[in-house]
């Protein structure tokens, strides 16, 4: 596989005073419309769905080319959303029948949750399929969704120099190994936190996990540790990013994807994967920081540049 191989260290300390280009990020996962409930007692009805935090963070500072499904109840000022942070919506299917619903309770701890209903609609016959220029492209983000339809946008690729980033979680890891080892053997970067890498390899030691992770194919690893931050792991080489200091957890939905999404925009401008990890942290720091996606809509350019200079000076203190 002719990868495109990205440095660990970064030579930009800063934003890119001179204005570039930024290439366009394919990104396939889950489009819904979500009822969340949270331990303070705030409830209610958002769009929803890895593909859709993962666009509106990454799509104000680089192209996002949208491979997803989204039934004809689908709520306007979603479908908006999309066409505002989405330069490519061909390859976004719009069929007739209920989009995706999950309902979810959060536990005390902010962390756990418990599913209250699973209505697929449309995304139950999702089969994404990709137009000339998405096959051609260099930079792909496979949200967190069925192996299965992540490996089927893999196939599709033609482009030789290409970059692969993943996501899952324990869902995938207990119910469909056979497709995820395949989609594995794929894969550039993979994202999952630390129970996750541990399900996937039988081990709690972090060393020996990402070393299993690595031979199975992925040559970067990214652990993400919530309030702990992230820790990227390229060959023998580990880097620690910590998290942005936020006041108040209002809502931690979404915000593994808006991690991905910082971290891929970084990449579509020509930063490293090191500094991709202080988009990803300091984009996810504005999900968590509202209900559903009012955190990300609060988040401008310049409150971006701020955040993303407060955790890279950190990083580096540390």
């Amino acid at each position: 596989m002719g990868n495109i191989h990205l440095p660990l260290e970064d030579t930009k300390s800063k934003l890119p005073a001179v204005e570039m280009k930024p290439q366009s990020i394919v990104a396939v996962g889950s489009i819904a419309v979500d009822w969340l409930e949270l331990p303070d007692g705030i409830e209610g009805e958002t769009v929803g769905g890895s593909l859709t935090y993962f666009t509106r963070s990454a799509g104000s500072a680089a192209p996002v080319n949208v491979v997803g499904i989204i039934g004809t109840d689908f709520p306007k000022e979603g479908a908006e959303l999309f066409e505002k942070y989405g330069e490519n919506l061909d390859d976004l299917q719009i069929k007739e029948g209920d989009s995706f619903r999950w309902g979810g309770r959060y536990h005390n701890n902010w962390e756990d949750r418990t599913t209250l209903y699973t209505e697929l609609g449309v995304f139950e016959t999702f089969n994404p399929l990709l137009g000339n220029e998405n096959r051609r492209s260099s930079l792909f983000y496979l949200g967190n969704i069925h192996p299965a339809l992540q490996l089927a946008v893999v196939e599709q690729i033609v482009s030789k120099q290409r970059l692969i980033v993943c996501d899952t979680m324990n869902l995938w890891i207990n119910t469909t190994r056979k497709e995820l080892d395949k989609l594995l053997s794929s894969v550039d970067v993979l994202l999952l936190n630390e129970s996750e890498a541990a399900l996937l390899t039988e081990t709690d030691d972090i060393a020996s996990s990402v070393d299993s992770i690595q031979n199975s194919g992925p040559e970067n690893v990214i652990i993400k540790r919530g309030g702990a931050g992230a820790t990227l792991f390229t060959g023998d080489d580990q880097t620690h990013v910590p998290v942005y200091p936020i006041e108040r957890l209002a809502d931690p939905t979404g915000a593994g994807d808006s991690f991905g999404g910082g971290f891929m925009a970084a990449l579509a401008n020509g930063h490293s994967f090191y500094e991709g990890i202080v988009w990803g942290t300091a984009t996810a720091s504005f999900c968590v920081e509202g209900f559903g996606l009012e955190g990300l809509e609060r988040m401008t350019s310049s409150l971006l540049e701020e955040r993303i200079e407060t955790v890279r000076t950190s990083a580096d203190l540390g």
